[in-house]
């Protein structure tokens, strides 16, 4: 398959490079310092030496008919990409980020027989330009819309899953991580753990968010988050506490705290009167 990928960040260079070792013809778009090492490498370049060959090109060519754009820039670059994928042949664009926004937008700016969407459930970092990625393959894995993309990445060695309410998933999603990246946030800043006082905020957070989800209409979704949106405060509390003292989520905090917000402001925006406790834990 002809394949684009725009936003060639971490997430986008795993996906990347599993495409292009499986076969498939891949061009990874960027813009400076990343297309220059990736025009320069002519591959996507892991940290071990490994290597999967690419295409460089620092835009989207509107007559190619890709079988495929993924787009995996964050949520508040979206629209700047809009326009190029409005007038592109893409015969599928699928859309890969974190979002508590519904997706209608998006559908409506691609047409709903090209749309589809997705959640990328990798944990990656570019150092220097090299690759270093972890795809999971148990509990929350990449979770999509669209059968066909599943199965090809899938068969890329992206174990990938379909859900057919992928927006009540998704808000549900943004509502347990926004508490958990604003304390990692906080933990990889101080080299240690969050304060019980602490964490017992973060747990209200996350709680508030379940209940904004559930009164915008949506469901809690999949089971594991059920089983987690009705569990007592003292519980989350523990959880958030003991989860800041482990090397995952302090990784996960050296991102920074730019998703976090977003996902924050995205969700107070749409419920600003059950937010508080959303907005009194944003980094």
């Amino acid at each position: 398959m002809k394949i684009a990928i725009i936003g060639t960040g971490a997430i986008g260079s795993t996906l990347a490079f599993h495409l292009a070792k499986a076969g498939h013809d891949v061009t990874a778009i960027a813009r400076g310092a990343r297309l220059a090492q990736l025009a320069g490498d002519n591959a996507i370049v892991k940290v071990d030496g490994d290597r999967a060959p690419v295409q460089a090109s620092p835009g989207l060519d509107a007559t190619t008919p890709w079988d495929l754009v993924l787009v995996t820039v964050l949520a508040p670059q979206v629209d700047a990409v809009l326009p190029a994928l409005q007038a592109s042949s893409a015969k599928k664009v699928m859309f890969l980020f974190n979002t508590f926004e519904p997706l209608d937008r998006l559908r409506a700016a691609v047409g709903a027989e090209r749309f589809a969407f997705g959640f990328p459930a990798i944990f990656a970092t570019l150092t220097d330009g090299k690759l270093k990625s972890e795809i999971f393959k148990r509990g929350q894995i990449t979770t999509v819309t669209d059968a066909d993309t599943a199965r090809l990445l899938t068969e890329a060695g992206i174990a990938t899953v379909v859900h057919d309410d992928l927006h009540s998933w998704l808000r549900t999603h943004a509502v347990f991580v926004a508490p958990l990246m604003a304390a990692g946030t906080v933990a990889h800043a101080r080299g240690k753990g969050i304060s019980w006082r602490e964490a017992r905020g973060y747990a209200e957070a996350m709680k508030a968010g379940f209940g904004i989800v559930r009164s915008l209409g949506n469901a809690i979704t999949p089971s594991a988050m059920r089983t987690t949106s009705r569990m007592p405060r003292a519980i989350l509390t523990f959880i958030l506490w003991v989860m800041t003292r482990t090397k995952t989520l302090r990784e996960l905090g050296g991102f920074g705290p730019n998703e976090a917000r977003m996902l924050i402001d995205s969700i107070s925006a749409t419920a600003p009167e059950a937010s508080a406790a959303l907005v009194a834990i944003r980094p």
